[in-house]
């Protein structure tokens, strides 16, 4: 199944609902000890053509503690959706889901493959170096 590419608007709300999730946790509100002392980043917040669900894409610093993360900022739901629909101008203040970014795993596994030796070989070979 094809994902489906977002709207403009899409793509501007998530980018806010991603401004206002950082700074949430760069000023340090919420009171999750996990979330205070784990680096954390939102690579991305992809919002559903409705607008009613957004999906957070997290990471942290070496994936350290990712699971107790993200497990509480699902459960800090409720106050990121507290000021996020008290920051956007929206109809319906988006339901959050946090969720672990894989691109980073998928860009790693990509990265081992083209060093492989026997990879390298045949790319030198298509190549004609």
């Amino acid at each position: 199944m094809a994902v489906k590419e977002q709207s403009q608007r899409q793509l501007r709300v998530g980018q806010e609902i991603k401004k206002v999730i950082a700074q949430m946790l760069e000023r340090g509100e919420l009171r999750n000890p996990i979330l205070s002392e784990t680096f954390i980043t939102i690579t991305e917040v992809r919002v559903s053509p409705d607008l009613k669900y957004a999906t957070a894409y997290v990471m942290t610093l070496n994936g350290d503690k990712l699971e107790e993360t993200i497990a509480g900022l699902n459960e800090s739901e409720w106050l990121f959706k507290k000021q996020i629909g008290a920051k956007l101008q929206l109809r319906y203040t988006p339901n959050l889901r946090f969720v672990e970014d894989e691109s980073f795993k998928e860009a790693d596994k990509i990265e081992r493959l083209l060093n492989n030796p026997k990879v390298k070989e045949d790319l030198a070979k298509i190549s004609g170096n």
